[in-house]
């Protein structure tokens, strides 16, 4: 993608299972996911699947070892919302070699707040596995622990806030130091009258 010029990584979507080949305005968008509403790589059908615990867009289960908190489960929608919506994420599209999706993200830079809120509110919710992209039992059609994995705590499993946000999903995002409104970091969150501000970033790194 080195070759491509910059302007082509701006609002694009990538080739995924669930996202439509250009963004362009939803007006029905649901309810964490609304913040793209004015311009989306998802449907509006999509972002209600995203708030499902067991949506049909993977069948992936967040429950795995037993019910997350809900302060914690709102970080797995917002990243969710962020990865199915979101048409500033071109400069750190990859390619995947997946049966599912033609193309990734990887080392999306997060800006320090949004990581460090989604590490503290999830210290108390219990998993598996560190890596959530690969290795699950998938037998029974939804992801289980596999066999011999332990289930703990979060703050066992990943220590620090970037130990969370760079493995769960293989090195989907990266953890830096820049902060919200910086305009060097992707903000998972955000306030839709303010503007998108991660348009500014992906020009910045396209």
């Amino acid at each position: 993608a080195a070759t491509a010029t910059g302007d082509s990584l701006l609002n694009i979507c990538m080739d995924a299972k669930h996202h439509k080949t250009k963004p362009g305005p939803e007006g029905q968008l649901f309810g964490q996911c609304v913040l793209w509403k004015d311009n989306a790589c998802c449907t509006a059908n999509t972002s209600l699947e995203a708030h499902e615990d067991q949506s049909y867009l993977y069948n992936f289960n967040w429950d795995h070892c037993g019910a997350m908190p809900q302060k914690c489960k709102r970080h797995f929608i917002q990243d969710t919302c962020l990865y199915e919506c979101s048409p500033n994420l071109g400069p750190w599209i990859d390619q995947a070699d997946t049966s599912w999706r033609k193309e990734r993200i990887r080392d999306v830079p997060l800006c320090q707040e949004d990581c460090e809120q989604w590490w503290e509110d999830c210290q108390e919710a219990v998993t598996c596995k560190t890596n959530w992209h690969k290795g699950w039992n998938w037998t029974t059609g939804t992801n289980q622990c596999p066999q011999g994995a332990m289930c703990q705590k979060f703050k066992f499993v990943f220590p620090t806030a970037a130990a969370l946000c760079e493995q769960i999903w293989s090195g989907s995002y990266r953890y830096t130091p820049h902060h919200r409104g910086s305009g060097r970091c992707i903000q998972m969150w955000f306030d839709p009258a303010q503007g998108n501000p991660n348009i500014a970033v992906a020009q910045y790194y396209a």
